[in-house]
C-alpha cells in the first residue's frame, strides 16, 4: 500500500490500463466476469508461489530440494530453542508445536520431509482439500478464548470487534450478531462446532474469486451491459488498486506489469 501510495493517479491508471489488456483474454476490448475471474485466481496463484519460492531459500539450507522439519524448525526458531529461557519463549514454543503439527499434515509421505508441493501445502493450507480440517482446528483455538472447543457469540463478535469502552456497537456487529444466530449456529445450541465453523471459514458453495469479479464489474460497469471497457476500469482505478484482481495494488508497482 505504501509503495502504491507513491503513484500520481494518473500512473495508477496508465499502469491499471496495461494489465486490462491482459485481463481481457479473448481481446474483444471487454472484460467479463469470467475473464476478471479467471485472473483473480491467477493473480492469487502467482503471489502464492512468490511466496513459496521466496520461503524455500530461507528454508533449504542443505539445498537439497526438499526442507525436513528439523531444517524448517532450526530455520525458524533456532534462535529461540538455544535461549532456554526467552522473555517471549512461551508464545514461540505455541507457536513451533502449531507449526511442527501443520507441517506433519502437510508432508503426505509422513517422511518429516517437505517436497516444493507439501511446502506450499504448509504455508498455504486453505489451498488444499486435504488442509481443510487444520484449518478449521487453527481457526477455533485463534477464537475459542475458554478453551471448550466450541465458539459462542461472544468469542465470534470479539474476533472481529473490541468494544474497548464504546457503549453502542456499531450496526455491522449487530448484523455480525443476527448472523450467528441465524446462519452460523445451525443446530441452535449457541455456539458452533467444528463443522459449523467449516462452514463458516471455508463455504463450499462460495467462490471468492467469482464474488470479487461481480462485485467489480457490478461497481464499474457505468452502461450496465455487464462487461467492463478499459475506460471503466481505469475510470475507477482507485476500487482496483484495492482489489484481489491488482492483488491489492501490488500488480501495479510492478516492472514486469
Amino acid at each position: 500500500a505504501k509503495t502504491f501510495d507513491q503513484l500520481t493517479p494518473e500512473e495508477s491508471k496508465e499502469r491499471l490500463g496495461k494489465i486490462v489488456s491482459k485481463i481481457d483474454e479473448d481481446k474483444d476490448g471487454f472484460v467479463t466476469v469470467e475473464e476478471l475471474k479467471d485472473w483473480i485466481k491467477f493473480a492469487q496463484k502467482r503471489w502464492i508461489y512468490e511466496d513459496v519460492e521466496r520461503q524455500w531459500k530461507g528454508h533449504d539450507l542443505n539445498e537439497d530440494g526438499l526442507i525436513s522439519w528439523e531444517e524448517y524448525k532450526n530455520a525458524t526458531y533456532g534462535y529461540i530453542l538455544d535461549d532456554p529461557d526467552p522473555d517471549d519463549g512461551f508464545n514461540y514454543k505455541q507457536m513451533m508445536v502449531r507449526d511442527e503439527r501443520r507441517f506433519k499434515m502437510a508432508d503426505k509421505d509422513g517422511d518429516l520431509t517437505a517436497t516444493k508441493e507439501e511446502f506450499t501445502a504448509f504455508l498455504h493450507p486453505e489451498e488444499y482439500d486435504y488442509m481443510k480440517d487444520i484449518v478449521v482446528q487453527e481457526t477455533m483455538e485463534d477464537i475459542d478464548k475458554n478453551g471448550d472447543g466450541f465458539i459462542d457469540l461472544e468469542e465470534y463478535i470479539g474476533d472481529m470487534y473490541s468494544h474497548d469502552g464504546d457503549a453502542d456497537e456499531p450496526e455491522w456487529v449487530k448484523t455480525e450478531r443476527e448472523q450467528f444466530v441465524e446462519f452460523r449456529d445451525k443446530n441452535r445450541d449457541g455456539k458452533m462446532d467444528k463443522e459449523e465453523t467449516k462452514d463458516w471459514i471455508l463455504p463450499s458453495d462460495y467462490d471468492h474469486a467469482e464474488a470479487e469479479a461481480r462485485h467489480l464489474v457490478y461497481e464499474s460497469d457505468q452502461n450496465k451491459d455487464g462487461k467492463l471497457t478499459k475506460e471503466e476500469i481505469v475510470e475507477k482505478y482507485d476500487l482496483f488498486v484495492g482489489s484481489q484482481a491488482t492483488d491489492f495494488g501490488e500488480a501495479l508497482v510492478r516492472h514486469d506489469e
